[in-house]
């Protein structure tokens, strides 16, 4: 089993910069207009037209998952992000269970959570988190994509392949995602698909 690399976990699947995301985008008038407008946003993702059209609408999405989060839990998430990506995995866990503590019905930092605990090798409870972000957030593309890395890290093939085609219903042009399903569609047919 090949590990999953860290920097395909950090720039691919992590919400870009989470305090920076939120400060850039203008706050929607309230909870219930930022719904409608992520709702908007997701049904048009699948439509673009190119490459740079489905980026804005991907860096839009990113900033209203983002703003959803009040500002402990954002500090926190940052403060998680940057030991993740100091690779102290352990303290990156510690940092997004205090942010769900504050917020459990935010599906970032479940997700956040379940790269922290990949980085950890607790796949288990890693495939927890990331169930219970899709439960909070069902067309959320980089937790399927992240969730596609798991199986594979797994040695499941074919459950790789389904949540990556998943992920690429929800977002066709997500980047690398092309690619990543030809590779497994290569690896789930030598288990027998």
């Amino acid at each position: 089993m090949r590990a999953i690399p860290m920097m395909f976990l950090l720039t691919a699947l992590l919400p870009a910069g989470l305090p920076a995301a939120r400060a850039q985008q203008p706050p929607p008038a309230s909870a219930e207009a930022r719904k409608g407008e992520l709702k908007r946003l997701l049904d048009a993702l699948p439509a673009a037209p190119d490459d740079t059209a489905a980026a804005a609408l991907e860096a839009r999405i990113r900033g209203l998952w983002a703003q959803a989060a009040s500002p402990a839990v954002t500090l926190l998430l940052g403060r998680g992000q940057r030991n993740l990506g100091a690779e102290a995995a352990a303290d990156a866990v510690e940092d997004f269970d205090a942010a769900l503590t504050l917020q459990p019905d935010y599906a970032e930092a479940w997700l956040m959570r379940a790269q922290a605990l990949i980085a950890a090798g607790d796949y288990q409870a890693a495939l927890r988190d990331l169930r219970q972000t899709l439960v909070l957030e069902p067309r959320h593309f980089g937790a399927l994509a992240t969730l596609s890395a798991l199986q594979e890290q797994m040695g499941d093939a074919e459950g790789a392949l389904r949540s990556m085609q998943e992920a690429v219903t929800l977002h066709p042009r997500m980047a690398g995602a092309q690619e990543r399903l030809r590779r497994l569609r290569t690896a789930a047919r030598g288990q027998g698909i």
